[in-house]
């Protein structure tokens, strides 16, 4: 019972991991796959007293779930990639131009179909675990020829700490494991616990000939699954990206994805790099967000000797940040395997990857000026604090707030613990999510840095095509705006940007008319609140179509 209770978990686990990848709201996805599981192993408990043989439906019970685990997330990607090539396969069939895709009505039926699918499988699932523990329950009293007045508690005991040791597992192992692989490996210890059962109990087993024979058939499954499902899986894969998957890696914190595009005469290829299925940078024209988001607060600060870098674990913003006459530069950020990725590309990624890459950062993590800590940024801080460390500039490059885990790092709270880190005479800059797709989340990002205690806090956008219309927040603690002191600037800029000059920046500060109209209805996020996460969420489910935000009148 154990070792079963480990292997519903870690399936708990893993469709609720594959889900939001493929479904994108990850929080949402997360939430909903472990009520529904839930929900359904109590169903799937008042059924078990409906099957009349429980050695019987036991040995049965445990290869379904073995074979529904091995497969679910090969079925999932399978029909998911299925779905997104269905429109190409069409027009390519019926020579339909391809700005004519078919792309409504029943084909919006069935990618809607595919959306709740994981749900599907994670409720058949959940069913057929929530049938283990009454069935072991009366195997138990049938084997001990009498009632067990500790049946219960000792099963339900087993079922818990066996819980607790899966999601040790799940944290520990499964999680750096290519998910295929983690849901073999567990499928594995549901045949092998039904192969036990079936050895030791075979005399009161019917059909348990079919039953090895099953069981023969789905260790051969298994081992198929290990050895190629991740093959097979990046195959389908490709179809949630707009380019080819040339690599992939699951760390302890997040699923990171390269994607390749090539492209005819001298541009070459391009690369676009995303973390859990959001993209966060392209080779295109990622130059234009670097520099609009480093330069700018460099150019303001009063020196640019020590620098403070919080996320940026590619690189390529303390590129930008070591063209300055630094000193010496910190860059925090929690995952030590994303920045493994970019300081030594060439021991990771294919050759041509690795290449693109290296080219890109410039060797910017190899630099003797850099100190890098991998730690949450939220307590590294308070440990800077407490050396008393200060820097002429605070640069913030975070992904954005699409996940409560990472509120708390655009809160009042970290902006202020932040501020005290900042010389007097810098300046901070925060990467602040799109003014147009997510406007209130934008705007609330300004009003939390200018509640930290900034005196001077302004926004400015540019447009970056990979992103669309894109923003970042600005602040002084004290002196001169950030754009008067860009405005008064008289000498130029120590170095010539391959994009970024002077005129495109004080043009940036310019918003349309009654842009900021909405503001004093936007909140502050306070510590705790997620009110910024649910700012982005409502506006990210709106852009997908899922939430429709109701009428309001004039």
């Amino acid at each position: 019972m154990a070792v079963l209770a480990a292997c519903g978990l870690i399936y708990e686990y893993l469709l609720s991991h594959y889900a939001a990848r493929v479904l994108g709201s990850m929080e949402t996805v997360i939430y909903a796959m472990i009520g529904i599981m839930i929900v359904s192993m109590g169903l799937g408990a008042f059924a078990a007293k409906h099957i009349k043989d429980p050695f019987k439906g036991f040995a049965w019970l445990e290869v379904n779930v073995a074979l529904l685990g091995c497969s679910a997330t090969i079925i999932l990607a399978s029909l998911t990639g299925f779905t997104l090539a269905l429109p190409s396969i069409i027009a390519n069939t019926f020579s339909i131009p391809q700005d004519m895709l078919p792309l409504g009505g029943l084909y919006q039926q069935l990618v809607s179909v595919t959306e709740v699918l994981p749900y599907c499988f994670g409720f058949v699932l959940g069913f057929l675990i929530g049938m283990e523990i009454p069935l072991i329950a009366r195997i138990r009293e049938h084997v001990y020829g009498k009632h067990l007045a500790n049946n219960v508690g000792t099963i339900y005991g087993a079922d818990y700490i066996g819980a607790g040791v899966g999601a040790a597992v799940w944290v520990l192992i499964m999680l750096k494991l290519e998910i295929n692989q983690a849901a073999a490996i567990t499928a594995s210890l549901n045949l092998i616990a039904g192969g036990c059962f079936l050895w030791r109990h075979f005399k009161h087993i019917k059909q348990g000939t079919l039953l090895i024979i099953c069981h023969l058939v789905l260790l051969v499954m298994i081992v198929m699954v290990y050895s190629l499902g991740g093959r097979w899986s990046e195959k389908m894969q490709d179809l949630l990206y707009l380019d080819k998957v040339v690599y992939q890696q699951q760390t302890r914190f997040q699923n990171l994805v390269f994607t390749q595009r090539d492209m005819s005469g001298e541009m070459g290829s391009i690369y676009s790099f995303y973390i859990n299925g959001r993209l966060q940078f392209s080779s295109l024209d990622e130059q234009i967000y670097h520099q609009m988001l480093v330069h700018p607060a460099m150019a303001i600060s009063a020196r640019q000797e020590k620098v403070l870098v919080i996320g940026g674990g590619d690189g390529l913003a303390l590129r930008e940040v070591l063209q300055w006459p630094v000193e010496q530069v910190t860059l925090i950020d929690l995952d030590d395997e994303l920045v493994a990725l970019f300081k030594q590309p060439e021991r990771f990624l294919p050759p041509h990857l690795a290449d693109k890459m290296s080219s890109l950062t410039q060797g910017s993590f190899s630099d003797p000026r850099v100190e890098l800590f991998h730690n949450d940024a939220f307590v590294q801080i308070e440990q800077l604090l407490a050396q008393g460390q200060l820097y002429d500039s605070v640069i913030i490059d975070l992904p954005d707030p699409s996940h409560p885990d990472l509120n708390k790092l655009y809160s009042k709270h970290f902006y202020a613990k932040v501020r005290q880190l900042l010389a007097a005479d810098g300046a901070l800059v925060v990467q602040s999510t799109s003014p147009f797709h997510a406007k209130h989340a934008f705007i609330s990002i300004g009003k939390t840095v200018a509640a930290a205690g900034f005196q001077h806090t302004q926004q400015y956008h540019q447009n970056v095509p990979s992103f669309g219309e894109w923003g970042w927040t600005i602040a002084t603690k004290m002196g001169a705006s950030p754009e008067q002191r860009i405005n008064t600037m008289m000498a130029p800029w120590p170095m010539e940007f391959s994009w970024l000059n002077e005129a495109v920046l004080k043009a940036a500060f310019v918003f349309p008319h009654r842009f900021y109209d909405s503001a004093p209805d936007v909140e502050v996020n306070e510590l705790g609140s997620h009110t910024l996460y649910h700012y982005h969420h409502n506006a990210w489910q709106s852009e997908m179509g899922v939430f429709i935000e109701p009428e309001t009148r004039p």
